[in-house]
């Protein structure tokens, strides 16, 4: 036997093992080989984000467009936050100062009120300060109107069904709680010394408000008798025909909402009457000469017809008073008084057409 035979003979199973050595080995090195491709394309991806993540390609270049478009973007929000920031501080800034500016008036205003008297008597001082600050803020905290209020205070305190108890609880209200621009107690004496002495059968009223004056004259009217009065805001026309109707003298009043120039020269039309007894001009002062002279021109003045005209001196309706004192078909008469629930000096002139 040769000796490669003998060495075949005596080591078969080495020699058919050789095969199988190389073949592991060889798988062994392409696991190897895949095994180091996939890491260095995790590695390449890994550097690829980086260098993403920085605006810098694998070459090293800058990815321009997107470093571009991520700067605009940063730049649009920070410009968004300027603005929105100086928006809010430029809006801080006018409500602090409208504050501090409302604040000083009030206090200026409540210091004037409480240590100088003569400003009680002042007409600008006074309807300025019930007017302009304690109505606005009365409105402010309590979200309501001034007619609403007295219409509470009515429907709190005065029975039902009685005007001369809904007129003392309005009285009560203005004198205590809060100043309104009603005829008032001090000249509603004598607007009622004027209906008695007049008694008419047919009234006009030329501005309504929360209807104060309106319960006065109707309460005096004989039966059968007529009001008609006249309000152009309709929030205060709402609240007057509940007052009247609370004061039980619905049956009496008729209120007409609108202009007083757009339905004098209706009246007769409307209502079928032929002229009033007794008118009561309290509504916009500029129109007591207009509506003066409508109502001559629609024939609605008889001959010993009344007029009475408040607040004639505060606010004050001097084209009125130099009309109507200077006109021969008047004979006119002027009740001193005050404006309403003040010190501050005010008046009644009553006059009579002549015809």
């Amino acid at each position: 036997m040769a000796l490669s035979d003998l060495g075949s003979a005596q080591y078969p199973s080495q020699r058919t093992a050789w095969p199988a050595i190389a073949l592991s080995r060889k798988h062994e090195n392409l696991q190897s080989s895949s095994c180091s491709s996939a890491l260095g394309q995790i590695r390449s991806s890994r550097s690829g984000a980086s260098a993403n993540r920085s605006g810098v390609t694998h070459s090293g270049q800058p990815e321009r467009s997107t470093l571009r478009e991520g700067i605009e973007a940063s730049k649009g929000k920070e410009e968004l936050t300027v603005v929105w920031s100086a928006h809010c501080c430029s809006w801080k800034m006018e409500c602090y100062c409208l504050t501090v500016c409302v604040g000083t008036v009030a206090l200026l205003f409540a210091l004037l009120w409480w240590f100088v008297p003569a400003v009680k008597k002042t007409a600008f001082w006074v309807l300025m300060w019930n007017d302009f600050i304690i109505e606005r803020l009365h409105n402010k905290f309590t979200q309501t109107t001034r007619p609403q209020r007295m219409l509470k205070a009515v429907q709190k305190n005065a029975t039902k069904g009685n005007p001369d108890s809904v007129i003392s609880a309005i009285d009560y209200y203005c004198k205590h709680s809060e100043w309104a621009m009603n005829v008032g107690d001090e000249k509603g004496t004598i607007l009622d010394s004027v209906v008695s002495e007049v008694n008419p059968s047919m009234v006009l009223e030329l501005g309504t408000y929360c209807g104060y004056s309106a319960i006065r004259i109707a309460r005096l009217l004989s039966p059968g008798s007529k009001l008609i009065t006249v309000e152009f805001n309709a929030a205060n026309a709402a609240i007057a025909k509940q007052i009247i109707a609370y004061a039980g003298i619905q049956e009496k009043v008729t209120l007409v909402e609108g202009s007083s120039g757009d339905l004098i020269p209706k009246m007769k039309e409307r209502f079928g009457i032929t002229s009033f007894d007794f008118i009561f001009l309290d509504h916009w002062k500029d129109r007591y000469v207009p509506d003066t002279k409508l109502l001559e021109e629609c024939g609605l003045l008889r001959k010993g017809t009344v007029l009475l005209a408040d607040n004639v001196i505060c606010p004050g309706a001097p084209e009125y008073l130099k009309y109507i004192r200077n006109n021969p078909r008047y004979e006119s008469r002027y009740y001193p008084a005050h404006l309403e629930y003040t010190k501050v000096e005010d008046g009644l002139e009553k006059s009579i057409f002549l015809g």
